[in-house]
């Protein structure tokens, strides 16, 4: 298990040199910090390295540095191996079965079993970049938009954390709860836009109110979800009464 404390002291003594890089499990980051250890500017990222992890949350640090890496290749092995079974099957398939299932209708998103791969191996930026390719096919996909919410956490981008989040529950999420647990998301929770995200009823930025006339309807049924949203809140223990009826009252306005 590594200690965030124990980086913090590492990169403000010997943060030109990588120490806390190396302590990290990241060989990489620490001979690149040995390269350029006679430049001011490797000093001055070793000292924002020491404030970032001492300030860091536990919850957050744990999630980013203590990996289950015991796991990771055999994970890899077992890929690798269905990926190879694959490859073989195929080959053996007659020419008329392969043309039978070109007929057929369009497989998975590849994208999405991918990038939630790569996301099981704590590759985050990978992940990132397939559930966007996902998205181009399907952006209606309210479980794609969570995961990349959680990803991006994880990456400590809480913009676009908050913006997918936001896509998650217009697509239909509704498992609030697991919005205030899920571990992935403990870096967003710690951060001030996260609570004006929630008062807004989980979206980034309010709706414009549409015109009235043929939209009427629309807008009413809107606003009947976002309270029944804020009394779940209340039901659970989220929020209290008095923040249920400001809320509210703020809708029906």
């Amino acid at each position: 298990m590594k200690e965030k404390n124990v980086a913090g002291v590492l990169a403000l003594f010997f943060g030109a040199l990588g120490m806390h890089r190396f302590y990290l499990g990241q060989p990489g980051l620490g001979i690149a910090y040995l390269i350029f250890c006679w430049t001011p500017i490797v000093w001055l990222i070793g000292f924002i390295d020491a404030i970032m992890f001492l300030t860091m949350d536990q919850e957050v640090f744990d999630v980013k540095y203590n990996r289950p890496y015991q796991n990771r290749m055999d994970r890899q092995q077992q890929r690798s191996n269905r990926q190879e079974q694959r490859q073989t099957n195929r080959q053996r398939q007659p020419n008329r079965q392969q043309t039978r299932r070109s007929q057929q209708a369009p497989r998975k998103n590849p994208y999405r079993e991918s990038g939630i791969e790569k996301y099981k191996d704590y590759d985050f930026k990978g992940a990132i970049d397939d559930f966007k390719k996902s998205l181009e096919i399907n952006s209606n996909d309210k479980n794609v938009h969570f995961i990349l919410a959680c990803a991006y956490s994880l990456t400590e981008e809480s913009k676009k954390a908050l913006f997918h989040l936001s896509k998650a529950v217009e697509q239909g999420f509704v498992d609030f709860e697991k919005i205030h647990s899920h571990d992935a998301l403990a870096y967003l929770r710690t951060q001030p836009e996260f609570e004006n995200f929630v008062d807004k009823g989980y979206q980034t930025v309010k709706k414009i109110e549409a015109p009235k006339m043929e939209a009427e309807r629309e807008l009413d049924d809107l606003v009947l979800n976002k309270i029944q949203r804020l009394g779940e809140l209340k039901d659970k223990g989220f929020i209290t009464s008095e923040e249920f009826e400001l809320q509210k009252r703020k809708l029906l306005k």
